[in-house]
């Protein structure tokens, strides 16, 4: 039976036009591209890596609508290399090996270098990523990834060390205004055959519920003109004006006043934090009524919620976690407007709470130490050694056991030589870490005065010997 060709006959710019209005106004030069200032601005790494047209396997790490495709697509265009692409969605191991075949192809007849564009490379599993690794490794293609997920938990890491991954930020309301702007006068591609403009309320609504994603913005955008009829109907060319009604039946969010005074998600949420912070239930309450009703996600809420609770209480009330966790879990069983109400009972129980933000801050102090002295080696007595050879290389040697100590506790350094005595975590007096505060104290004076003992132990020994 011959296969139908649906599309056959009709021209491309037929099917570009029945393409959605962000395809549509898919820059396809670096010059039209809107943000990411941090990557294109003149001197920074994309910029100078167009500029040069060096080539080099990237991953574009960032939130939908940020411009991950359209870079990619640009980076393949600007590097004059021949461009692959593929949806980790829809991609095995077998398009993966035709994409392989192909840049050999093109490199044999063009000399000319390949790109393979994976979007939603996260979606790859790992044998998918095993038969790519050793072609990148080669040179065979340049691996393009484009990911909203974290790659260092999603992409294998001799994968993740072949590639530069450059984080892509959500796009700001004035590159957002200048992307509506262009799509609202573009006559070709645009809406610029449907006069149209927006109020000021339903652009800021639009801005605000966008999160900074452009695809979101268009789509709405083209939504709300198509569906609005123009002011006078008999006279051609009338403008239509998009008022904030029309931008809620376009977005179907229930229409609430975002302006630069209070009612925007940022705002609205830095203020519910904030208040819990003050240890304010009253504010706290009304500032998550105010979310809620504006037609917030309560489980963005919740996700919040857990996050003050680790960061600003922490083991002042360690049951301050367990109840945000509880709130969020009771929300995803009940759903809205049963599951508000463990909201509201975490918000009030986390503001009533004791405060301490030691865990945030001794984990940020942590985390930047980690990252200086990433290579420092594990002491001797804290290896794993599950065989004899390791065992006569010194592995586990002289490690003491805790648990056979009556008081479960003994005085051992457990952090690398090079910055042992650090200490990160400072309890606070308040709540249930300040029982903990002299405990701690004085356990680490005992620790420092073992390790004073050992050093002089060892610099005698070492005396001897010379001796």
């Amino acid at each position: 039976m011959q296969q139908m060709n649906l599309f056959e006959g009709r021209s491309r710019e037929e099917l570009e036009s029945r393409a959605p209005l962000a395809e549509r106004m898919r820059p396809r030069t670096i010059e039209e591209f809107v943000g990411q200032a941090h990557l294109l601005g003149p001197g920074k790494i994309l910029e100078r890596l167009l500029r040069n047209r060096q080539l080099q396997s990237l991953i574009f790490w960032g939130p939908p609508g940020c411009g991950k495709t359209t870079l990619a697509t640009i980076v393949a265009n600007r590097t004059r290399a021949h461009l692959i692409s593929l949806s980790a969605v829809m991609a095995g191991t077998k398009e993966i090996r035709a994409a392989v075949d192909e840049a050999r192809e093109v490199w044999a007849r063009e000399k000319k270098r390949t790109w393979l564009f994976m979007d939603e490379v996260h979606r790859l599993n790992k044998a998918q990523q095993d038969t790519l690794l050793p072609h990148v490794e080669k040179g065979t293609l340049l691996f393009l990834g484009a990911t909203t997920e974290n790659p260092s938990f999603e992409v294998i890491r001799p994968l993740l060390s072949r590639a530069q991954v450059l984080v892509l930020e959500p796009l700001k309301d004035e590159e957002l205004r200048l992307i509506i702007q262009r799509a609202l006068k573009d006559a070709g591609s645009g809406l610029g055959k449907y006069p149209a403009r927006l109020t000021g309320e339903a652009q800021e609504y639009l801005l605000a519920a966008s999160g900074g994603d452009a695809r979101s913005v268009l789509n709405a955008l083209e939504l709300a003109v198509l569906t609005t009829p123009p002011s006078a109907a008999e006279e051609e060319g009338s403008e239509r004006v998009i008022d904030l009604d029309s931008m809620h039946e376009a977005l179907q969010r229930r229409a609430v006043h975002y302006d630069k005074g209070g009612e925007e998600h940022f705002n609205l949420i830095s203020a519910l934090h904030k208040s819990v912070r003050g240890s304010d239930p009253d504010a706290a309450l009304y500032w998550l009524a105010r979310m809620l009703e504006g037609g917030e996600d309560p489980l963005y809420i919740a996700r919040r919620i857990v996050r003050m609770a680790s960061e600003d209480i922490g083991l002042a009330d360690p049951f301050a976690l367990v109840q945000a966790i509880g709130a969020l879990q009771s929300h995803e069983l009940l759903g809205s407007p049963e599951g508000d109400l463990a909201l509201a009972q975490a918000v009030v129980y986390l503001a009533l709470a004791p405060k301490s933000n030691t865990i945030y801050t001794a984990f940020k102090q942590a985390r930047e130490l980690a990252a200086k002295t990433g290579t420092a080696p594990v002491p001797l007595h804290l290896r794993n050694a599950p065989t004899g050879l390791l065992k006569k290389l010194g592995y586990g040697r002289d490690y003491r056991y805790p648990h056979d100590d009556p008081s479960g506790w003994v005085p051992a350094t457990y952090l690398p030589g090079s910055i042992a005595g650090t200490a990160f975590y400072h309890p606070t007096a308040r709540g249930w870490e300040g029982k903990w505060r002299q405990v701690l104290a004085r356990r680490r004076q005992q620790v420092e005065a073992e390790a004073q003992v050992e050093e002089n132990k060892n610099s005698q020994e070492l005396s001897d010997h010379r001796q």
